[in-house]
């Protein structure tokens, strides 16, 4: 079987629930659109469902050049902070930068639902960051993602993943527990962790390294809750580390700019 897109999703705001999409443009930061708002605390910092899984329970779509918030019944829409908006520092893993402050009653809505103080920001296109120096080829950059513009995964590897949980008495867990931009379908398991440049239709990519796990893939993605403690991420670190850690999943930097579709071929060329 050839290895083709079979996932396609971006997560407007970091840590917010994602959206699933047929085809997404390539740009510099990765997929368009995505993690290009994000939550943060009063002193800028960025908030996360490591510490709030709450933020698993809110929906952020793209609507006409806004953002929609929803969480149950409750809607909130706002705007893309215009060219008065106040910048402020905000920070990812210790790198400071400008955020766009949206509007306060963002902040107030998400404070309210996530119960502790929260800020809305927007990155412009000015205000990217620039990928970590031992993986940055020159001008590489990323929006509010953790480290790297995107991120693929194998289903092969999730289902080498899943037969492993449910011998040892665990529930299977879906795809989302990972937040992929990019699902793979016919790879064999784990391929995606060699790879060191890929064709994703037409669009390629450098592959830094693989992802490193955390916490956030124990996170129910529906609920914010952590079914069996510990797990997926116990067994999937007897499956698959390296010398950083527990590993799901590939990082990738764009090389060019291209449009991804569902179906699209994907190829490894080194």
């Amino acid at each position: 079987m050839s290895a083709v897109i079979s996932g396609l999703h971006i997560y407007p705001v970091k840590g917010l629930r994602g959206v699933a999409l047929p085809e997404a443009a390539v740009t510099p930061l990765g997929l368009e659109g995505d993690r290009r708002w994000m939550v943060v605390s009063p002193e800028g910092n960025f908030r996360s469902q490591r510490q709030t899984p709450g933020m698993a329970l809110i929906d952020a779509v793209p609507e006409d050049g806004a953002l929609s918030l929803r969480c149950g019944d409750d809607v909130l829409v706002v705007p893309r902070p215009d060219g008065n908006a106040e910048n402020i520092p905000v920070e990812v893993w210790g790198t400071w930068m400008q955020g766009a402050a949206a509007s306060p009653n963002a902040g107030e809505w998400l404070s309210e639902r996530l119960g502790q103080s929260c800020r809305l920001v927007f990155m412009r296109d000015e205000q990217t960051r620039p990928v970590e120096a031992a993986h940055n080829g020159g001008e590489d950059h990323v929006s509010f993602a953790d480290a790297f513009p995107l991120l693929a995964t194998g289903a092969a590897s999730l289902d080498a993943l899943n037969e492993a949980l449910e011998a040892d008495g665990v529930p299977a867990v879906p795809m989302d527990r990972f937040r992929p931009n990019i699902v793979v379908e016919g790879l064999a398991p784990w391929a995606e962790d060699g790879w060191r440049r890929v064709r994703v239709g037409e669009v390629v990519f450098r592959m830094p390294k693989p992802c490193t796990r955390c916490v956030v893939v124990t996170r129910d993605q529906r609920t914010g809750e952590t079914p069996v403690a510990g797990q997926p991420l116990r067994t999937l670190g007897r499956l698959n580390r390296n010398g950083e850690g527990i590993v799901f999943g590939a990082n990738l930097i764009p090389e060019t700019a291209g449009t991804v579709r569902l179906g699209d071929p994907v190829e490894a060329l080194d």
